[in-house]
């Protein structure tokens, strides 16, 4: 089985050539490699030149990364296609792997797991993603509840089956100048299996100017909606009827908006605040307001408390510090049934001004005398 690599770069002149060397590396032996520069000024077509033959090179101008995707796949015949992010790395196992399980028509996908590096390249011990990824017939699960979550890895991560992109691609570019996976990822399970590989077979390099650093949530909303009603055009041509408002209600980007703007209307943007979130909002939430990690030291999350009087205390020292409100999000939501002493003690001290399936959130300037 024939498999192409499309190594796609823009300004990584730097991580470059290693990521080209670790397409030609693989174990399977008949893999071509393309190398897809979208208009990069930092030298990279320099590194490109200097592989010669050995590549087959797309130069292009600049129009993001999806316009990089429907190039190389334009350019390429493998019947397994794996778009590999230029400042990442291949392990030389990883197209043998993908060839023993993507069967066109049937699997559509193998994905693996990456080991994260840093920017020279050292393993950081970390796993991306961090949840665990999923395969099998995920057609029936999406059509009920949408895309509750990101259940497949980054980029580099992924082995296409040819079939399927040929149905995918060219793919909207405007939309997906960056993050075009999302695309792919989600419009993938409507057309046959995804088989997970255990073990990583792939380098994710975190290096600070990593795309996805620079991608609001708000972006990310927008790109979901696209989505969505990509996968609705598609359901309907198959006579399916989805509820694409209960997805929107379901997902986590259209959550955290909703919760945003609750926020808004119950506390003043600038305040300081405490937030009890499993470090899963705030970054968000500081766009708006002065953010404290509960727990926290030195405006880094810690972790949960021990115990119920651990809770108050570290509580206690927070709230002294001028905080005017506790703001206690979905993904922390356990606090409030496992901590069941310190959430009663927060019900009785202050005012609850918000309680929703997204956010509980307490006035600390206005409690009783059950203070202590």
């Amino acid at each position: 089985m024939k498999a192409s690599i499309v190594v796609t770069s823009y300004n990584y002149g730097r991580f470059l050539a290693q990521a080209i060397e670790s397409a030609l590396a693989q174990t399977h032996s008949e893999t071509e490699v393309i190398v897809v520069d979208d208009g990069s000024t930092d030298g990279s077509r320099r590194v490109i030149d200097a592989f010669g033959k050995r590549i087959m090179s797309v130069l292009k101008e600049n129009a993001g990364q999806a316009s990089a995707f429907n190039a190389g796949f334009a350019a390429s015949s493998g019947e397994i296609v794996l778009f590999l992010d230029s400042d990442d790395v291949l392990l030389p196992t990883a197209i043998e792997q993908a060839a023993e399980r993507v069967r066109p028509n049937d699997v559509v996908k193998a994905h693996w797991p990456l080991w994260e590096i840093d920017e020279r390249g050292d393993r950081t011990g970390q796993i991306v993603p961090s949840n665990r990824v999923r395969g099998g017939l995920l057609v029936d699960e999406l059509v009920e509840r949408g895309l509750t979550e990101y259940d497949w890895p980054p980029t580099s991560g992924n082995a296409w089956a040819r079939s399927l992109l040929d149905e995918l691609l060219p793919m909207p570019e405007a939309e997906y100048r960056t993050c075009p996976d999302i695309y792919l990822g989600a419009l993938a399970r409507l057309y046959g299996r995804i088989e997970v590989i255990a073990e990583p077979q792939s380098l994710y390099r975190v290096h600070g100017r990593n795309n996805v650093n620079t991608i609001s949530y708000e972006e990310e909303r927008r790109r979901l909606d696209h989505v969505y009603e990509a996968l609705n055009a598609r359901l309907r041509e198959r006579g399916v009827r989805v509820d694409v408002e209960s997805w929107r209600a379901d997902s986590w980007v259209h959550r955290l908006h909703r919760a945003e703007h609750e926020l808004l209307a119950a506390v003043a943007p600038g305040s300081r605040i405490v937030v009890i979130d499993g470090d899963k909002l705030r970054g968000e939430f500081e766009h708006h307001w002065r953010t404290i990690p509960f727990l926290g030291r030195n405006d880094e999350y810690w972790g949960p408390p021990a115990d119920d009087e651990h809770a108050i205390d570290e509580f206690r020292r927070l709230r002294s510090s001028g905080a005017s409100h506790l703001v206690v999000g979905w993904p922390a939501f356990w606090w409030l049934d496992y901590y069941t002493d310190f959430a009663a003690w927060l019900r009785e001290c202050f005012s609850c001004v918000l309680e929703n399936d997204r956010l509980v959130v307490f006035d600390l300037r206005s409690h009783s005398g059950g203070v202590r």
